[in-house]
């Protein structure tokens, strides 16, 4: 059966490509507009070339229509009324922005695959995710908020921490300055992120332990873990804080030189293996995420993973190349980018009742 796809898709403005190299530096922030503030505003939305490998891979599953996540996405939502959404659109503006395409499809009564409003909300708030986790027995690294505005709530517990926006991803604002190892530089780093992201910051302990990503696909008792991804600091520039922040996606990784920092699959016993996948998907379903989402990982000084946080929309770069976590486990899975994509439709479709 040959359905109608809507893509929903936010697309990286032609400028934006090429991020600046500071990177977001606590020592000089960069201002691109009183409206858009941060040089990574746009870090999360995608570029032409994967808007294209997107539409090109659901192609075979059905006739696809563009529906551009912009001011006319309600009216053009309901003027083509698909039998399906394909979500990928990461919004602008506000710490609900991932849950708006949802959020109008549900109203309009049109199926979406990956997760709900409620869902996103909750993965793109840090504090609240963490809430979430350690409700449901999720091991995560301690954290609190904090706006700058009060002494008592600046730090607890033993550094070194890292300190990053509430509700961003795709690393934005958190440069090699995220890391911080006296209260000093978490007070200046908290008063940056108020300023210049124009909201609380996660005040977070760093873990010192290795670093995975776990990409998930499916729902319910179906859920399953693609081959885990290490985070191979060994790759970054000598002396350079072992995180993937801002410069490690941005700066230092770039298409003419590529960083060689994901391992995949990653050297894992089957005991350390077992538990990494076992907290990413209970992360997974902690959030209530749907069809798809990827989960960050980190181990304590012990060896015990935590989780960093949980993406619902993973980033699905097409160029084997360029480092893309999902479609780099999904390769090493022995699917290629077009199967990773409509296999996802089809757990969405699935979910809903439907076989395609």
């Amino acid at each position: 059966m040959r359905i109608r796809i809507g893509l929903a898709y936010n697309e990286k403005p032609a400028e934006d490509s090429e991020p600046p190299s500071t990177g977001g530096s606590t020592e000089s922030p960069l201002v691109v507009s009183p409206e858009f503030p941060t040089a990574d505003v746009y870090a999360e939305w995608d570029e032409p070339a994967t808007i294209a490998a997107v539409e090109s891979a659901l192609s075979s599953a059905g006739t696809v229509i563009r529906l551009e996540a912009n001011d006319e996405f309600p009216d053009r939502l309901r003027a083509a009324r698909p039998d399906i959404v394909f979500n990928i659109a990461e919004g602008l503006h506000g710490p609900n922005r991932e849950a708006h395409v949802p959020a109008i499809c549900e109203f309009y009564g049109v199926r979406y695959t990956a997760s709900d409003p409620l869902a996103l909300c909750l993965a793109l708030d840090k504090q609240r995710a963490k809430e979430a986790f350690m409700a449901r027995g999720v091991r995560t690294p301690a954290g609190h908020v904090s706006d700058g505005r009060s002494e008592n709530d600046l730090v607890y517990g033993a550094g070194p921490w890292i300190v990053k926006p509430l509700y961003e991803g795709s690393s934005k604002g958190i440069p090699e300055s995220a890391f911080c190892e006296t209260t000093e530089a978490v007070r200046r780093r908290v008063d940056q992120i108020a300023s210049t992201y124009k909201q609380p910051a996660l005040i977070e302990q760093f873990l010192p332990g290795r670093e995975f990503t776990v990409a998930i696909m499916g729902n319910g008792r179906a859920a399953r873990a693609l081959p885990v991804v290490e985070i191979a600091f060994t790759a970054l520039p000598s002396g350079a804080v072992p995180i993937y922040g801002y410069e490690a996606k941005w700066v230092w990784d770039r298409p003419e030189d590529p960083l060689e920092i994901y391992a995949c699959p990653a050297e894992l016993d089957e005991a350390l293996e077992a538990a990494v996948v076992g907290e990413a998907i209970a992360a997974h379903h902690a959030l209530g995420c749907r069809d798809w989402s990827r989960v960050d990982v980190r181990l304590d000084a012990e060896g015990a993973p935590h989780v960093l946080e949980v993406n619902p929309l993973p980033g699905i770069l097409p160029d084997p190349a360029q480092n893309s976590c999902f479609p780099k486990a999904a390769r090493v899975a022995g699917l290629t980018y077009d199967e990773l994509l409509v296999g996802v439709l089809d757990i969405a479709l699935e979910r809903y009742g439907i076989l395609r």
